[in-house]
């Protein structure tokens, strides 16, 4: 049997079209990126998070020589806001990556922080917002996590 799925999501083609919110949060990120440590790849990311109390946490990617060592941004910034705000609800992520200023292609989250960004969806039982770019040009809005990974693992698949 066959089945069809369908995804729901936002493009824009700049961030002028962002409100003023999501904006703000994509600003974050890409202000995050300058400080990633990216010394083997040059590859930068950058993220931002806003929490439901309006606190907006950062992190970037931070590689290693031995490369499993180090974490994605996403990552980053998940962990340690969950570590130091045990009791808020992260509301919408925005992340920016590239390897120089010019990258205008959105860059999708890799298939691990994918998992940790739904593992987090369902412990706080409330969607997060998701929002990715480059450094220019289109972004893509998703509503949920749920919606760019469908066949998750999660404590039902234990």
């Amino acid at each position: 049997m066959i089945k069809e799925m369908k995804v729901k999501y936002e493009e824009y083609s700049t961030w002028n079209e962002l409100s003023k919110d999501d904006l703000l949060l994509v600003n974050k990120a890409k202000e995050a990126r300058n400080f990633a440590y990216a010394n083997y790849s040059k590859f930068k990311v950058g993220a931002a998070i806003l929490l439901d109390n309006g606190i907006i946490l950062t992190g970037n990617n931070q590689e290693n020589a031995a490369y499993p060592s180090g974490l994605c941004a996403e990552r980053t910034a998940i962990f340690y806001t969950i570590a130091n705000y045990p009791s808020s609800k992260i509301v919408r992520m925005a992340v920016v990556a590239g390897k120089d200023d010019t990258n205008s292609i959105p860059i999708s989250p890799c298939g691990a922080c994918r998992q940790v960004l739904l593992e987090y969806e369902n412990r706080q039982k409330k969607p997060i917002e998701f929002l990715f770019t480059g450094m220019k040009g289109k972004v893509i809005k998703f509503f949920q996590c749920a919606d760019f990974l469908p066949f998750f693992f999660d404590e039902n698949s234990l």
